[in-house]
């Protein structure tokens, strides 16, 4: 997965937006304000901070060597992926976990409004 590619998978979901919080070369992917994914898109290699169960990050950090905790995160709630020293399709599938992570925390409310949109 290339960092376009990455960029575009993170802007598909439901009110998604990217923004520059920490300067113009770190992308923080956001749904209602609060960070599903972190990344440089232009460094090398490319990696991103995504949001996972505590349990399942343990396990996936001790499963692959491209999965570490994660920089300047919490790391019991957050890995930082190396991009491409991992699959493609778990790849996605880590993004969208840190995503659904996200919106589980949601008010009921917003979390209702995403469903519809």
């Amino acid at each position: 997965m290339k960092a376009k590619e990455l960029k575009a998978f993170c802007l598909e979901f439901n009110a998604a937006v990217e923004e520059f919080p920490f300067g113009p070369e770190v992308s923080v992917f956001k749904v209602h304000g609060k960070l599903f994914a972190l990344t440089a898109l232009d460094a090398e290699p490319l990696k991103v901070n995504l949001k996972c169960e505590p349990e399942i990050a343990v396990q996936l950090r001790a499963d692959h060597a491209g999965i570490a905790p994660g920089y300047h995160m919490n790391k019991r709630h957050w890995n930082t992926v190396t991009v491409g020293e991992l699959p493609d399709r778990l790849v996605r599938e880590l993004i969208e976990d840190s995503y659904d992570l996200v919106v589980a925390g949601l008010p009921k409310a917003v979390r209702l409004r995403l469903d519809r949109g």
